[in-house]
């Protein structure tokens, strides 16, 4: 069943409730260091943000801003942003096909990403699978920015974003999801794809966060170089 658990008008107290929720779980694990760090942003496409598509997503539309603020403090720190855009044939689909309606191909309009994200800057990857690391070179151009910490975000919460977080914790990096940065069908994939993340992948996190540590940051590396 699809229903919007977040709402522009609700998604900041109830994010913070879900994080609250978590608290038992987490533990101090090391800080955010956002220099050290990248922006993954997966599969915000029309596909899953068109309330036409028969895979529309109510809540991701809510967190759209968040996202895109995300992406504003990432580019203005010089820092890596990641877009991920899923794309399927019937040679790559794999087990995907046996799941799900029907393929998202490159020729589909819907399978662009969002017209309300600034993708001008940051490296767009190619995905066939949940996993953004699966044979792509994701992993490798991480090593080479010397990123050891990700921050994810996009849709869905409990299928591509926990996925790609468990085989970015596999790859050695420190991973934060976003509460409020992520979206699916419904809050109770959403709380437990948290619950399961937060007891030994990921620390689960508030896009405002990683946004002010990220700002603040930035802006004293700024003063340090003038």
């Amino acid at each position: 069943m699809k229903t919007p658990y977040f709402t522009p008008d609700t998604l900041v107290e109830k994010a913070q409730a879900m994080k609250d929720d978590l608290a038992p779980l987490l533990r101090d694990q090391g800080a955010f260091i956002p220099a050290k760090s990248a922006l993954l942003i997966l599969d915000m496409q029309r596909y899953f943000l068109e309330e036409d598509s028969h895979a529309y997503i109510p809540s991701a539309e809510a967190i759209l801003p968040s996202v895109d603020a995300l992406r504003a403090a990432y580019v203005d720190a010089g820092l890596p942003v990641v877009w991920t855009r899923h794309l399927n044939t019937s040679a790559d689909a794999g087990s995907m096909s046996r799941w799900w309606r029907d393929l998202i191909d490159a020729k589909n309009p819907l399978s662009e990403i969002h017209s309300a994200l600034d993708t001008s800057s940051g490296l767009v990857i190619e995905k066939t699978q949940y996993d953004a690391f699966y044979q792509s070179n994701l992993a490798e151009y991480l090593r080479d920015q010397n990123v050891e910490q990700v921050v994810i975000s996009g849709v869905m919460t409990h299928l591509c974003c926990e996925t790609t977080a468990r085989s970015a914790f596999m790859q050695g990096f420190e991973v934060f999801f976003l509460i409020d940065g992520t979206a699916t069908y419904n809050e109770e994939h959403h709380r437990a794809t948290l619950l399961n993340l937060a007891h030994g992948f990921a620390r689960p996190v508030l896009c405002e966060d990683i946004i002010s540590t990220t700002k603040t940051q930035n802006a004293q590396r700024k003063t340090n170089e003038s």
